[in-house]
Formats: C-alpha cells, structure tokens, sequence
C-alpha cells in the first residue's frame, strides 16, 4: 500500500517534497487447527465433523497410528469412519522397524503443505503430545545419528533405571518426558550422550495454531466401553497376525501394553494411566481451550473458524 506524504523542509520553505511511504503488510499467518485430548475422548468423530464442516483434511499425529496392521489396539480410524474426508500419516511405517518423531515431523509437514496448496484446512488431530508439539514448532528435535551400542546398553535397563540416569544427566529433560515411555528415554540420553543435553528450541512457522482440547467427564467410560470393543473386534488375531509378520516380544513391549499379552483387566488399567499421562503433557500448554463435550467444541470451533449454521428464527 502506498501512500502520499507531503513533506517540507523546515530549511526550505519554498521546496515541496512530494515522497513515497511504503507500508508492507504483515505477512498471512495460515491457519491450523489442532485437537487433542487423551485417548478414547471422541477427537477423531469431532475431526472429522469439523473437517466435513470446514473443507478440511486431517493429519493424525499419533506415534502407533503411523504403523501398518496396528489397527484394533491403537483405536485406529476405519474408512467408514472417515466419512470421505482424507486422512494423513496414517498406515506409513513397517511396524518391525522404528519410527522416529523427526521422521513423523517431516513427513507431516510436507502433507500439511500439500493440503494448504489446494485451499483446504489442515487439523491435526492426535493423543501424542511430544508428535504435536514437533510438528507445530513447540520443540525442535535434534539431529542425532542413532547409537545402536548404547542403545543396546540403555535397553537393558527398567524405565525407572533410565529416568534416573536422565534426571542426573539432563533435570530439564526429565521434566518434560514421559517417565514411562522407554523408547523416547533412551532417545533423549541417546542426545544427551552426542550434545551434553537436549536442546529446546522454537522452530519458526508461518502458521496459526489454533489448539482445542476435549476431555469428557465420562471418559473411564468411553475407556471400559473402548476396551471390550478391542476384544469384541479381534485384538486377539491382530496380535497373532503382527506375530507372524516376525514381530518380537521385545518389540511387542515398545509397540505398547495393547500388544503385549493383552488381557482385558491390563489394557483398561494401561488405557487409564496413559490417559493421565497424556492430560499432563497437554496441560503444560496454555493455548489450548478445553471442552468436555464433543458438541460444545464442535459449535465454538466451527463459528471461529467457518461460522456456524445459525439456526431459524421461529415466528
């Protein structure tokens, strides 16, 4: 935007200086929306309906989602569910192999790019904090080569023998980590051993994060009701299938208790402490807005964003 000044010289009087003033606008900030919300909370039903209602695609930003055949036990979207709207990052790893959150971070950001070039929303939808916060610029991840002796070293340890190790090394680390996630403890001595700590840095991003959470008040409920639906729709034969597929008990652990000699009784008690595990990861970030029903998120994000069908006056 240009704009004309008239400007005189206190020293010349007679002169008239005709200048142009450029303004540049700041630049568009694009938004993002991103639901969270411990598991069995209802945040993919609410996705897809504000996806439906928005023109949006959803990125699940899930650490089990991303792998093939780990349907059942991680609660995985099916294609009914889906209603047509296109979901991202969903079946793109072999689960025989890791899947590190740098590479989750790189290949989401090149789908969330894709769907802002074609006009459409992107919602990023997903239970794994340390995921969302990756993806969204909250933390950087170092580039740190793997270290296969000491991570065979470290392997052999319990969690809490490893928080430890973690809580002397690195205290503010150990702050921020889940305690009981064996996998991202080693990850993070694995970066304490290459740099002396783990680095936390904000990325930069030309994008607006808008954060909604849901956490329903009956969710032991929607766990209890989760669980016997995992059984009821073969968690049994999905265990027996990733076992023919080559997949050791050692990794059955790191794939989680879902998948590890499941009962009923151990996947609601698990399914209940991960939940609160995922509640104090997402509370740290005081951008999110909470809502305990499906509903009122629905109708608050929908009038932010697209404005929502108001309804009939009556005569």
């Amino acid at each position: 935007m240009a704009e004309l000044v008239d400007a005189r010289d206190s020293k010349s009087l007679d002169r008239k200086v005709m200048r142009v003033r450029f303004s540049l606008p700041a630049p568009v900030m694009k938004k993002v929306l991103v639901i969270v919300g411990p598991t069995a909370s209802g945040k993919s039903d609410l996705a897809v309906k504000l996806a439906r209602k928005l023109g949006g695609e959803i990125i699940s930003a899930d650490s089990r989602q991303v792998y093939k055949g780990l349907d059942i036990g991680t609660g995985k979207i099916t294609r009914a569910e889906m209603k047509g709207v296109p979901h991202h990052m969903l079946d793109v790893a072999d689960p025989r192999k890791q899947f590190s959150a740098s590479q989750f971070k790189k290949m989401a950001q090149e789908e969330l790019g894709y769907i802002e070039k074609r006009g459409k929303l992107p919602i990023i939808v997903g239970g794994t904090g340390f995921y969302i916060d990756a993806l969204t610029g909250a933390t950087h991840l170092p580039e740190v080569p793997p270290n296969k002796k000491l991570r065979e070293k470290l392997g052999t340890k319990t969690n809490a023998a490893l928080f430890k190790i973690l809580e002397r090394k690195d205290p503010k680390c150990a702050k921020r980590i889940d305690a009981n996630n064996k996998v991202r403890l080693i990850r993070a001595l694995e970066i304490v051993k290459a740099l002396g700590k783990v680095p936390v840095l904000k990325n930069e991003t030309s994008n607006k994060f808008i954060y909604i959470g849901l956490n329903p008040k009956d969710l032991k409920g929607r766990i209890e009701r989760r669980v016997r639906k995992m059984f009821k729709s073969g968690l049994s034969n999905e265990v027996r299938k990733l076992k023919r597929l080559g997949i050791t008990n050692k990794r059955f652990k790191q794939l989680g208790f879902e998948y590890f000699n499941p009962t009923p009784e151990s996947v609601t008690r698990g399914t209940n402490n991960y939940a609160k595990r995922q509640m104090t990861w997402f509370k740290r970030n005081r951008k999110i807005t909470w809502y305990a029903s499906a509903s009122a998120a629905y109708e608050a994000t929908a009038r932010l964003l697209g404005g929502a069908k108001r309804p009939r006056s009556r005569r």
